[in-house]
Parts: structure tokens; sequence; C-alpha cells
């Protein structure tokens, strides 16, 4: 608001104001926070400039309260500090009023602090109040600089800027209070009052004391002089040390980054991803599939030749639905006071694990039903014989093309080696006579004859699969074996008798042999 100055005599130097309104919120270090009416009691404190217990400034000449807070008039030390002070009020650069009350009595309403009884400790001038209606009304100083005041005052005042006493420091040490409207909670449950504040102003730059204290035994000697003995100097010193990290490394926390380093699992489903999709029907445990066991027959026929007779039969194949669940257990601590990313790494990594067996069981069925080719050698020449001969196979059986190769990540490496000489047959950046593209950093591929390449870590995990012998490598024609899966489902559940949470992750899956054959695995 507006500042007037109401006197310009050296006698007067005071600023007047609101230094709080009653049932008005304000941000503060404890969060949002309102004074009931005459929840403070006047008391005669001194005006500090900024929170700051060192830059004492003023002290109270009057303080009332009123129906619409408590208004006071501080008696401005002549001090340099006091000099800028009356300027900055007078200008409205500084022209705020901010309590350090220790909270007595208090409850909270919809999430706001509302005091009820507390204790005055100190007023602040501060730039920008909690409470926006703490504001100084009016400003009388001394435009000459004379020096009119009686000379026990000025002394008092002089003393009061300049060397702060060591009783309120001592109290300041042994006693923190919350400052900035800031509120320290001192009621029956609460074990030790706690210190906070609602802005902390640093100085841009300062000059520490040669400090004796060099390491924690000395930091400990010098911090008992200065609680017990009242040695100014080891004060000093203690507080210069309070600004380094080797001597009180618990001050300084150690920032945790929100990226999850994780190598032991993912959501790859190399299998899964090779095969045909469809959604899962919505109920039931099994569901069936007709298939074709006869077809009619059509046939040159002479003329008033018989016709024979054919039809069209068929079958039903019998798909069982397939659960997968996990369960993970967690706290009601841990889920309330942990980051929020925790919860998110914790059902992903459910998710990691769901993708993880849902492979291997689709890698297990089809290595326990598709077919085999005859003996070919890890070798460029071996690989290309099993890819043309496996695909043949599949045509042969299932009379659809196959079109994907899923390998385990022994035989990727593998193939990712086959070379003409030196010459990378599979990751060639331009050759003259392509035979695929195949790279470190991918999982998708093309290779000879013209198959789309998958890698599966679960060949060589599940069933019968290897690394790099026998079943290690598939030819299949996604037509002919379907995967139906339904959305995935959380479910969490409290138990209360130990206050632990019950995290269920799970969904259902089936994968149907439409022709079995339609696999085909490697053999060395």
């Amino acid at each position: 608001m507006p500042l007037t100055i109401t006197s310009a005599d050296s006698e007067s130097r005071t600023i007047t104001g609101r230094v709080v309104t009653w049932n008005e919120t304000g941000s503060t270090s404890a969060g949002l926070t309102t004074f009931k009416p005459e929840s403070i009691a006047t008391k005669n404190v001194k005006l500090l400039l900024e929170h700051d217990r060192t830059r004492p400034i003023g002290k109270v000449l009057s303080m009332t309260a009123t129906e619409q807070g408590i208004d006071a008039t501080f008696k401005i030390a002549e001090t340099t500090a006091g000099n800028d002070a009356l300027v900055e009020a007078a200008t409205g650069l500084r022209d705020g009023f901010s309590v350090g009350v220790k909270v007595n009595a208090h409850d909270f309403v919809d999430g706001v602090l509302v005091v009820a009884k507390g204790s005055l400790d100190e007023v602040s001038l501060v730039s920008e109040p909690a409470i926006d209606s703490a504001r100084v009304s009016s400003v009388a100083a001394s435009q000459d600089g004379s020096d009119d005041e009686d000379d026990e005052e000025k002394e008092e005042m002089k003393a009061t800027d300049e060397n702060s006493d060591p009783l309120d420091e001592e109290t300041e040490e042994t006693n923190p209070t919350t400052e900035g409207e800031k509120v320290s909670d001192t009621t029956e449950t609460a074990a030790a009052e706690t210190s906070v504040e609602a802005s902390k102003h640093v100085p841009m730059a300062y000059t520490a004391p040669r400090s004796p204290i060099v390491d924690k035994v000395s930091y400990l000697q010098y911090s008992l002089k200065a609680s017990v003995l009242h040695d100014e100097d080891a004060r000093q010193y203690v507080k210069a040390a309070d600004n380094t990290t080797s001597t009180a490394p618990g001050m300084v926390p150690t920032p945790q980054s929100r990226t999850v380093i994780n190598a032991l699992a993912n959501a790859d489903r190399g299998m899964i991803d090779a095969l045909s999709r469809e959604a899962l029907s919505a109920t039931g445990m099994t569901f069936e599939l007709p298939k074709v066991t006869a077809v009619p027959t059509v046939s040159n026929i002479a003329e008033n030749a018989a016709i024979t007779e054919s039809n069209l039969s068929a079958t039903y194949i019998s798909v069982p639905v397939n659960s997968f669940k996990g369960r993970a257990i967690s706290t009601i601590e841990l889920i309330d006071r942990s980051d929020p990313s925790y919860l998110t790494a914790l059902l992903q990594n459910l998710e990691f694990a769901y993708a993880k067996v849902t492979d291997e069981f689709a890698v297990g069925t089809i290595a326990g039903a598709g077919q085999q080719t005859g003996v070919n050698a890890n070798t460029a020449t071996g690989f290309l014989g099993y890819t043309s001969s496996a695909a043949g196979a599949v045509y042969s059986s299932s009379l659809g093309f196959a079109r994907n190769l899923v390998v385990s990540p022994g035989q990727w490496t593998n193939i990712m080696g086959y070379n003409d000489n030196g010459a990378p047959l599979y990751n060639a950046a331009q050759p003259s006579n392509a035979a695929g593209n195949v790279r470190g950093d991918s999982l998708r591929g093309v290779v000879s004859p013209g198959l789309n390449l998958f890698v599966s870590r679960s060949i060589g995990n599940a069933g019968p699969t290897t690394s790099t012998g026998d079943f290690s490598m598939v030819v299949v024609n996604p037509d002919a074996w379907t995967w139906y899966e339904s959305p995935r489902f959380e479910l969490r559940t409290n138990v209360n008798s130990d206050g632990t949470i019950d995290i269920l992750y799970y969904g259902y899956a089936a994968i149907a042999p439409k022709i079995p054959f339609g696999a085909c695995w490697n053999q060395t």
C-alpha cells in the first residue's frame, strides 16, 4: 500500500503499521496459516530485518491488539541499517511486517494451520510479508540525519544493532522458532520444537572468520564453548564452520535422480510379437475354434461320367485360457511418504515380469508342438540352409508363407557375425547383394530369404530351447499361431492388521495352435 511520512524530525525515527491481521490466510514456513483473533499476546520485542537475529534495527514503542489485528510502532536505531530501513519503508521497497510465533495451540482446517494461541517472539521488516495486509502504514524519519535523541536511548539502540544480546542468541540456538509467519508446533505430542522459515534470504557475499575448527572434534569443542560458556568467539567459529560440508555433512542433502536404472527386466516379447494377435473373449476359461478337416473336391469328369461325392467337414480345437499373476507387498508408509515415482516403478516392473512369463509360455508351447528341420551348422551357409528349408516346410504344412524368424540372443550374435571374407552379410550399409539387415541396436531386422527377424530372450529359458543349439531358432507362419490376450488388471488390497498394501497384477491369455507345424525349429 502507499506509504506516508508523518513526521520528519530526528527525534521520531518510527515505523508504524499492522504486524498481523486476524483471520487472514498467508503462506508461511508451516504452509497456509491463519491467526485467530487475540491468538497472539502483545509483547515488547525487537524489530529484525528479514528474520535475521543478527540484524536488529529497532524495538517496540507501542503495540496494540485490535479487532482487526495487532498494530505496532517501532523505534528505529540510529545506525546505517536503521537509516536504510527507514528509506526502504518510506519508498515501498521493504514495507511489510512478518511475525515469528511459537505456537501453543492450533487446529488444521481444510489444510490450513489455524493458530489459536501463540507467543510472539519477534517482528521483522520484510519485502514480501506472508500476510499481504501486514504492511507499514506510516514512517517518521530524520531528513537531515541530525542527532536529537537523548544519549541514553541512542546508546541503547546502537548497542542493540551492533551487538545482539548473548542471551537472545542462546535462546535462538536452544529454542528455535518459526519465522516469516513461521510457525513452530509445541503441542504435547511433539517431541521437540521444529524450526522452519517461510523464506531464506542469503547474502550475496560474506567473509567468514578464519576458524580453528578443522574437524568434528574441534567442531564439538567450540560448540560446547559457545553454548555452555557463552564464548562469543567460539560462537562465530561454529557459525562459520556450519557453512561448510566437511564439518556438518549431515546438513547437506544428497539429491536423488528420478531416473531408475533397471538391467534386470524389460517389456520385450519377441516370440509373441512374431505371432498373429486377437482379443480374448471376456468370459470363459476355454474357447473353441472351428478347424477344417476335409474339403470338397473338384475333378475333370467326362461326359455322362459319375461325379465323385465330396463334402466339407470340420472339428473344433479347444483353447485353454491361462491366467498370469504377480503380487507385490508394500507398506502404507512407503506408498504415502515416498516419491510418486516409486509406485510407478513398482507397477512398471510388475508389467515387465508379466511380459517375461507370457513370452516364455508362448515359446514353450510352440517348441512342444512345432516341427524341426534337419541338421544345419551355426555358420553363414548353415543359417541359409536352415531358413530356406524351414520356410519350405512351413508352407507345406500350413499352405501359408513363413514370414517371421525368432532367434535367441545367442543366435542373434552369430547372425551379426556372419560374413563373406570379412564383409558382413546382414549389417552392411550398402551391400551390393543384400542378404538382409541385422543391427546391434535393434531386436528387429530382415534376413535371407526375406524373413522378418525377432529376438526373444525367452528362447534358451523355456521348454527344450537352448541358446545356440537345438531349438534356438524358429521360422513361423504367424497365421498358424495366434496369441489371445485380455487387458491387464491391477487390484490393491489393504491389509489392516499389519498396515501393508497387497498389490495384485494379473491378466488372461491363450495361444492357439491353429496349425502346429506352421512353426519349424532348427537342429544343429
